[in-house]
Parts: structure tokens; C-alpha cells; sequence
């Protein structure tokens, strides 16, 4: 599978790591705008043709699929024009900052017949993953209650300040709590689409939410928190389950999120058991996620089909926009999933 990536900033040169050390996989192509980042990409990938302009990248007759890693207010543009010209595309999160964006996305996705895939990479981690399997194996019961919580050093600004600027970013719920979105959906898929949202919050000087608190509700009662506080230190997730018969809790902790040397625990306590089991995980984290995913979305991609696709990726993106609303307007917001 011969890839382009566009955007070589932080978790640009990430990715271009993991494609250049993937068995099946080619990175042929690297585009970006910066001077500097064109300097180092091609110190750093010598095999790679590196260019200024996304536009030729996408056009390029050697290349089977696009990773788009730039900014949030560019992936709509960049992964509808990859699909028209018959690429598949591994997009970033969020996959659009507006939900009118994230429909033309998944419109675009039909149109071509191309596979997209959203970079939800927490679906594919030894960590959080198996959560879903004991879910759906009844290890819980009846999921009542789940907690995603994430403590953190607030967010670096990114290539010229974007993760700064609410015009580019979009807004800081839709960089890490959008994941956890996704999570809490997956997980509870057996229960439906969430059917309303709230949320709480203390803004910064941009109007961007550096502590997020937010409730999703489902049908029959069950319901979910996503909390990030951006004024915290290391980067501290925490999940925790409740369930009818049994629960479930797992953390993973460090001084950043990219760390090779993370702590990292997940429990079960099965319906019927008297006390909690430890589930062994050999590696965790987002450096081993990512290469999950170049690794298995490329075998998918090969295959004519997708890991995650738009409309999950659509989904999360209009929950994280209606919990803004419910924030802006001090109420709870029905959510609609016609």
C-alpha cells in the first residue's frame, strides 16, 4: 500500500515513522507547508518525494491512500479532494470541525467509492479495546455507568499557534474528549445512539475550554461522563464502568502522552466474583496505537474496506459540537440522529 502523509509537524513525523516501518507499506510522498518541516522530512525520510503543495501529493499516480495529519480545519478539504481523486484516506481527528463538514466528508466517502478511516486509534489499543469484548461477553451485566476522565498539562500551540486559534482547531473538545466520545458510543453501542448531552466548563482567554465537564444520556437510563481538565500536569486517563453485575477500571498515567515508559492498569470484576481480576496488558499507549492502526488500516484499506468509518467519526463530531451548544446555552441538549 503506497501512501502520501500530509503534515509533518509533532504527530506528523510520528506517523511518517510508523509508515516507514510498517511490512506492506510504502510512504512515497510527504507534503507540507512549512520550510522547516520540509527540511527535516527530507532529512528524515530520504525515499520520500517531499512537496509544498497537499494538491500534488493527492494527485500523484503512485499513490494508493492519503494520511492527512494537519490541522483540524483543513481535513475536510483535504480528505474529500484524496477521495475524488480515488485515494483512500486515513483522516485525523477530528474528521471536520463543523457537522456540515462531516456530512460532506461521509457524502464523499458514497460518492467514490473509497474507503476512509478516522483515527479513533483508541479502538485498536491492548488497553482499551478489550473493554468493549467484556461489555459485550456480559462480564458487567447491564452497563449502567461509565467515566472517562482525562488530567492533563494544558495543550502545546502546535505549528503556528493552530491548536490555539479557535478559526483552526475548532475547539479543544474536539481534540482529546472526541475520542472519549467515540469510546463511551462504542462501548455502548448495544444501547443505542446517546439521546441528549450537557455540559459544564471554565473558558480561557480564547474562549476555549481548558476544564470540560459533559453527561451523555442513553435510553433506559444508563448514562456517561467525559471530563479534561487542561490545568493539571502529565497526562492521567481514567476509565471506570458500573455495571448491573460487575465493573470494570482502568487508568494509564505519565509525564505525556507520547511516553514509552507509561503506567497503565485495567481490572475486571465479573458478574458472580467476589473481587476484581487484573487484565495483563504487555504495552499501552499512543505511540502503540498509532502504529496499530497504520498497521491494520493499511491491511483494510488493501482489502477494500475500513476500521473506522465516517459516520462513527461523523457521530463523535456532532456530539462534541452539541456539548458546546448545551454549554453555551446552560441546558441539556437532545441529540438527533435522523
Amino acid at each position: 500500500m503506497r501512501f502520501g502523509l500530509i503534515g509533518y509537524g509533532l504527530f506528523g513525523r510520528c506517523h511518517a515513522r510508523c509508515l516507514a516501518t510498517t511490512e506492506g507499506v510504502e510512504l512515497r510522498a510527504i507534503a507540507t507547508t512549512s520550510e522547516a518541516n520540509r527540511a527535516a522530512a527530507a532529512a528524515d525520510h530520504a525515499d520520500a518525494r517531499v512537496l509544498a503543495d497537499w494538491r500534488e501529493l493527492v494527485a500523484a499516480a503512485d499513490i494508493d491512500a492519503v494520511d492527512i495529519v494537519a490541522p483540524n480545519h483543513l481535513h475536510a478539504e483535504m480528505a474529500i479532494a484524496a477521495l475524488e481523486a480515488g485515494r483512500h484516506v486515513l483522516l485525523e481527528k477530528p474528521m471536520a470541525t463543523t457537522v456540515e463538514d462531516a456530512a460532506r466528508i461521509v457524502e464523499a466517502v458514497r460518492r467514490s467509492g473509497r474507503q476512509l478511516s478516522v483515527g479513533h486509534e483508541l479502538r485498536l489499543s491492548a488497553q482499551w479495546a478489550p473493554v468493549r469484548r467484556l461489555i459485550e461477553e456480559g462480564a458487567v451485566g447491564a452497563p449502567r455507568y461509565v467515566n472517562l476522565s482525562l488530567f492533563r498539562f494544558p495543550y502545546r500551540p502546535g505549528g503556528g499557534g493552530w491548536r490555539h486559534d479557535p478559526a483552526r482547531v475548532g475547539s479543544w473538545i474536539l481534540e482529546e474528549p472526541i475520542h472519549f466520545y467515540d469510546l463511551v458510543m462504542w462501548y455502548l453501542e448495544g444501547l443505542g445512539p446517546p439521546v441528549a448531552v450537557n455540559a459544564k466548563g471554565t473558558a480561557v482567554g480564547s474562549g476555549m475550554l481548558d476544564n470540560f465537564s459533559s453527561w451523555l444520556t442513553f435510553e433506559g437510563g444508563a448514562y456517561a461522563t467525559v471530563t479534561q481538565s487542561l490545568g493539571g500536569f502529565g497526562h492521567h486517563l481514567v476509565l471506570e464502568i458500573a455495571g448491573s453485575k460487575g465493573a470494570i477500571r482502568s487508568w494509564w498515567s505519565a509525564a505525556d502522552a507520547r511516553s514509552e515508559r507509561p503506567k497503565f492498569r485495567l481490572e475486571v470484576q465479573r458478574a458472580g466474583a467476589a473481587a476484581s481480576e487484573t487484565i495483563e496488558i504487555e504495552e499501552s499507549g499512543e505511540l502503540v496505537e498509532l502504529a496499530a492502526q497504520i498497521r491494520e488500516v493499511a491491511a483494510s484499506f488493501a482489502a477494500d474496506r475500513t476500521l473506522v468509518p465516517a459516520e462513527a467519526g461523523q457521530r463523535a463530531v456532532v456530539v462534541c459540537l452539541e456539548a458546546e451548544r448545551a454549554l453555551r446555552e446552560g441546558r441539556e441538549v437532545p441529540l438527533s440522529w435522523a
